[in-house]
């Protein structure tokens, strides 16, 4: 598409957006004035839908009229709910998915099956730059099975003078292990430059040499097209709190690929997996769910997947495809407004919409005290050390508008 660099411009995109009204669904935060701030900052906490508070008072009225009857008549079965629209999300099958937990936690239950170091095949695979959370899970299971990280853990880097990975010198890393390569797991975008990783070919490589291969698509999943499930992933995790909308600290969930489901290895296994015939049983051996399921340990949150749920009926409403055509558009705006008009703004997130999501990182002359400035003046998005602003427009709560506003006060602040 050709932009312009014009507010006019900015507002003819808003007025033929077909999700023009869903930033309507949402509540924003607002300033001293009562005005509305330019909330870019999705990829990390997602803004509320209006519809939120409907959802959770169902449950608690059922928990005032019913206490335990709810359990039986409704709660029980409760993360059911989530199966179909979550599949459609990450492009599996229903029997793939399962909303349960938070992401490290689910990361740690997920590596217990999907890394197992046996005799020299112990090395795992992530970027360098990885959140800190998945390089210290990966970390200390390197450790559990009494190894050290100096020499099992790989951390992928960009050649010199660039931001990125290539994706041939992934795979090139994945060959040359070969069988000493265990798992490969890698954040889907990455979280500090926003680029997004070819899973389709990563996991391919990764199964020629006989590795496992996942993805922790905390920033993935929301803002993504993906078809997990023809791309033959073994497994991956997520939250729910970002680009979902689902809340502070809303449960995440998994996927794990339907030739696993008769698992036959290692798990941490909880009464919540348990085969649901025989659950309430009470029995001493575990015979788990042949679905993704069969790795749940607990029941399941219900106060805070309620909120997930309103968030889902949105998703499922509008549908990854949408979504994702208005991220391609918006960042695109975004992108070109920057290069316009601020030259000396340097963007490390690849070029290719392909290999971006919604979030543009961007290095910008003076850093730390630029951000603070584009705080003060009601702009939230992102700072990460040592240099990077992260800016997220997300396509169902934020315009075109918004997009052009920013880089104007951008432009402003450096201009002083």
């Amino acid at each position: 598409m050709k932009y312009k660099n014009s507010s006019s411009f900015a507002n003819i995109l808003d007025q033929n957006d077909p999700l023009g009204a869903y930033p309507e669904k949402f509540y924003y935060p607002k300033n001293k004035y009562g005005d509305n701030l330019i909330y870019f900052s999705g990829n990390s906490l997602g803004l509320q839908p209006k519809s939120v508070r409907t959802f959770v008072e169902k449950e608690l009225d059922l928990w005032e009229r019913k206490g335990l009857l709810g359990q039986h008549s409704r709660w029980k079965n409760f993360h059911e709910k989530f199966l179909e629209t979550t599949a459609r999300l990450v492009g599996g099958h229903s029997s793939e998915v399962v909303v349960m937990n938070a992401l490290t936690v689910n990361i740690h239950f997920l590596l217990i099956s999907f890394y197992q170091p046996i005799g020299t095949r112990k090395k795992i695979i992530i970027e360098k730059g990885a959140f800190p959370s998945d390089l210290y899970a990966i970390k200390s299971q390197i450790k559990f099975h009494g190894f050290s990280p100096l020499n099992t853990l790989i951390e992928l880097t960009p050649r010199e003078g660039e931001s990125t990975l290539r994706t041939e010198d992934i795979i090139n890393v994945i060959k040359n292990e070969n069988q000493e390569l265990a798992t490969v797991m890698l954040g889907n975008p990455n979280y500090y430059t926003g680029q997004v990783f070819d899973m389709q070919a990563i996991t391919n490589a990764g199964h020629e040499v006989g590795a496992f291969v996942g993805f922790d698509l905390a920033h993935g999943v929301g803002n993504l097209t993906m078809r997990l499930h023809d791309w033959d992933v073994d497994f991956a995790a997520w939250c729910s709190y970002k680009y979902l909308c689902a809340g502070p600290g809303a449960p995440g969930g998994v996927f794990i690929h339907n030739k696993h489901h008769d698992w036959k290895n290692h798990r941490f296994a909880g009464w919540w997996g348990q085969n649901k015939k025989t659950r309430f049983n009470m029995g001493p051996d575990f015979d788990p769910i042949k679905t993704a399921e069969g790795w749940q340990v607990s029941n399941s949150p219900v106060m805070g997947m309620a909120p997930l749920l309103a968030a889902m009926d949105i998703f499922d409403e509008v549908g990854m495809t949408a979504i994702r055509k208005k991220s391609e558009k918006l960042t695109g705006f975004l992108e070109y407004l920057i290069i316009k008009v601020l030259p000396e703004v340097t963007i490390i997130t690849p070029e290719n919409p392909i290999e971006r999501g919604c979030q543009l990182s961007l290095v910008v002359p003076g850093g730390k005290k630029i951000f603070d400035e584009l705080s003060n003046q009601g702009v939230v998005c992102d700072w990460r050390n040592p240099d990077v602003i992260r800016v997220a427009p997300h396509p169902l709560f934020n315009r075109y508008t918004e997009v052009y506003d920013f880089v104007i006060i951008l432009k402003h602040i450096l201009d002083k």
